[in-house]
């Protein structure tokens, strides 16, 4: 027998804000054709005023509980992706451990911008392997739009807000029920900072926008993600053609699409949310998990890989077993 983190339940939540495509034309020089046809975003939700990323998570996080048949005390610890918390500190997870009523265990966040959730992902394997936790809630979320320069088009008209939510839970296998993370694979190089960041900060007393280099982050996205997902396969003894369902981070169709051509998997394949999301950054990945399950696509004993890139650059890749 052997012992795995397994998926045990799902959920994510969106603010009630829709915004169109449309909704930038008064503003800037744009139109929905030109969103469309370069990222295959049709909308995104934005955060209501005072609606925190807190906020987000622990509404993800009560649906995840729900759909897992738990309450909050019975879980161990709380892990957030987010790169974009309600403030410098305490760590958004502590302030969601208050809202959902958990009153034992651990909180603490991670912050690797887009990758966040998949760094989240194997954290939270390596703390239940580790006998560290039995139970462990992982939360994606961000309210990107608070960081947007809504001057500049290339980058304000690609993120949305939202937060998606997962349970992992230590769970004996046996040979014929491989259930679980069975492989990870985590990658960053600093040197590409200068790609995607924030130009401001606590330690530098500014605030910030988001800053990206649009084409050189397509260009790296592409190779490192189709790269990490086939390590990962690798170190989990699967090919390509194993796998059931690519969850990718969802920045732009095209790097998914791309992503998808070259690991030599369809597009039937993929799960797909960007074009009523937008990017929204450490969310998407557990966004469009718990999507893809609402939609009837995800089903147990499937074979899921699950990738994504950030700024750092930070990028990696998670196979599980559904």
């Amino acid at each position: 027998m052997t012992g795995r983190a397994v998926v045990k339940g799902i959920g994510h939540y969106l603010p009630e804000r829709i915004v169109p495509n449309a909704e930038f034309e008064a503003t800037l020089e744009t139109s929905d054709e030109w969103i469309r046809t370069r990222s295959g975003i049709e909308r995104r939700h934005f955060a209501a005023e005072g609606e925190t990323t807190s906020d987000l998570a622990a509404n993800a996080a009560r649906a995840a509980l729900a759909d897992a048949g738990l309450e909050a005390d019975d879980i161990d610890a709380i892990i957030v992706a987010t790169s974009t918390p309600d403030l410098t500190f305490p760590s958004a997870a502590t302030m969601v451990q208050s809202k959902i009523g958990m009153t034992r265990g651990f909180a603490f966040d991670v912050q690797a911008v887009c990758a966040g959730f998949v760094y989240a992902l194997c954290n939270a394997n390596a703390l239940i392997l580790a006998g560290q936790a039995k139970r462990v809630l992982i939360i994606g979320a961000e309210t990107f739009s608070r960081i947007m320069d809504w001057s500049d088009r290339s980058t304000c008209v690609l993120f949305g807000d939202g937060a998606g939510a997962l349970v992992l839970e230590y769970q004996e296998q046996s040979d014929d029920d491989d259930r679980g993370i069975l492989a990870v694979d985590l990658n960053s190089d600093g040197r590409f900072k200068d790609l995607l960041y924030v130009d401001g900060g606590v330690s530098t007393h500014t605030t910030g926008h988001l800053r990206m280099q649009g084409n050189q982050v397509f260009r790296h996205a592409v190779e490192k993600l189709t790269q990490a997902a086939e390590t990962a396969l690798e170190k989990a003894g699967l090919e390509n053609k194993d796998v059931d369902w690519i969850v990718p981070h969802q920045a732009n169709i095209r790097i998914i699409q791309g992503t998808a051509k070259k690991m030599g998997l369809p597009m039937e394949n993929v799960v797909v949310t960007v074009q009523d999301h937008g990017n929204t950054s450490a969310a998407s990945i557990p966004l469009a998990m718990s999507v893809g399950k609402a939609r009837g696509q995800i089903k147990q004993g499937d074979l899921i890989v699950t990738e994504a890139i950030g700024g750092g650059l930070a990028w990696g890749a998670v196979v599980l077993r559904w």
